[in-house]
């Protein structure tokens, strides 16, 4: 493939055998940011021969120092070499993809310790103000009926358990589950001697 720069537009040609094919960016996956360069770059390039490149020679630079940088997105974009035809001078070059960059990885970093400390200390808090909670909540219904206890408590169970399976693994939330599904659990074991 080779880009070259026709009358004020970029194209990019072919080879099938001997045959030529010229092709618009735009018909290629280029994206439309790099196909307006090349368009871009195109007419810059036809103005500056029209003025004539010895007339001008930083802008002949400039045009070739383009042209070699979109060759070389094209290039990247495309997968293969691209062939680059300087509108002004003339002159072959050819572009090639870069490289495929490996992945850096970076070291694993090392675990964090375990707060046991401050973690068992949250789960501690949070069963007392749970428990305290469905227990007195379970009390003053058992008053009424036997029945709005054992109803209370799996009405507490059941609205907990699908937020404490999702947090049981958060860094920072699993030590509330832990106090909280101990709660549960021991307002159970508690639920017996309320009913009594």
């Amino acid at each position: 493939m080779q880009l070259r720069a026709r009358g004020e537009r970029a194209v990019l040609v072919g080879y099938e055998g001997e045959v030529e094919h010229e092709v618009d960016p735009r018909r290629l996956p280029l994206g439309g940011e790099l196909t307006d360069a090349l368009h871009e770059w195109a007419r810059v390039a036809g103005a500056v021969a029209r003025g004539g490149p010895e007339a001008n020679p930083a802008a002949s630079a400039v045009v070739t120092r383009r042209g070699l940088q979109l060759a070389a997105r094209v290039a990247a974009s495309m997968g293969a070499p691209v062939d680059y035809l300087d509108p002004l001078t003339g002159e072959e070059r050819t572009v090639d993809p870069p490289p495929a960059r490996a992945r850096v990885r970076r070291p694993p970093r090392p675990p964090e310790p375990t707060p046991w400390l401050t973690g068992l200390t949250v789960s501690g808090v949070v069963l007392a103000i749970v428990l305290f909670t469905v227990v007195t909540l379970a009390a003053t219904l058992a008053a009424t009926h036997a029945l709005l206890a054992v109803a209370s408590n799996v009405v507490v169970t059941v609205g907990l358990l699908p937020s404490l399976w999702l947090v049981r693994r958060q860094p920072v939330w699993r030590w509330v589950a832990y106090g909280v599904g101990a709660a549960i659990v021991l307002a159970w074991l508690v639920l017996p001697f309320v009913l009594l």
